[in-house]
């Protein structure tokens, strides 16, 4: 439908809990999806970073993220109902503050319960990228940042110093730019 502006670090919206979905097929559901599909394709496109987006950072409080690793998957009412008791160490940059990147704990797998556009209730176990990932996008409808869960500043690295240093050991790998 519509590519939506970011919200940018600093916008308190990012820091609200959204709201559960309450009517999956009401039709602005279906259109903060188009939309949040739209911008990440266009993020994507012109950065070269964007796997996920959660509606907060387009300025919609409900409890909806977007994710595109292999093909497009939209999550309505996502949560972790169980997660591993170990963590990893990864590197992770948002969208909404995409000139610095840094190193945070992520449980090694978690599991998600969420409702998919037809209404069903979907349950997934989630290692690895797409466990970080999921992570990463349902903080978001908490109003939860990568910043908070930071190990330490000092992993904080602007965007060229990680595109130099540790692009490399990141979800994106070698850069293709």
């Amino acid at each position: 439908m519509a590519v939506r502006e970011v919200l940018q670090l600093g916008n308190p919206v990012l820091r609200e809990v959204c709201a559960p979905v309450e009517d999956f097929s009401a039709p602005e559901v279906a259109e903060v999806v188009s939309d949040l599909k739209d911008t990440l394709a266009h993020w994507r496109a012109t950065t070269g970073y964007g796997r996920g987006i959660a509606a907060p950072q387009i300025g919609v409080l409900k409890r909806i993220v977007f994710l595109n690793v292999d093909k497009p998957w939209p999550l309505i009412n996502p949560s972790v109902i169980e997660h591993s008791d170990e963590t990893t160490v990864v590197w992770d940059g948002c969208l909404s503050f995409l000139c610095v990147f840094m190193q945070v704990p992520r449980y090694s797998w978690i599991k998600v319960r969420y409702l998919d556009l037809s209404g069903e209730w979907r349950k997934i176990k989630a290692e690895g990228n797409l466990s970080e990932l999921l992570q990463h996008e349902i903080d978001h409808l908490d109003g939860i940042l990568t910043l908070d869960r930071m190990i330490d500043i000092k992993t904080m690295c602007t965007r060229q110093e990680f595109e130099q240093r540790y692009r490399s050991q990141s979800p994106y790998g070698p850069a293709t730019t």
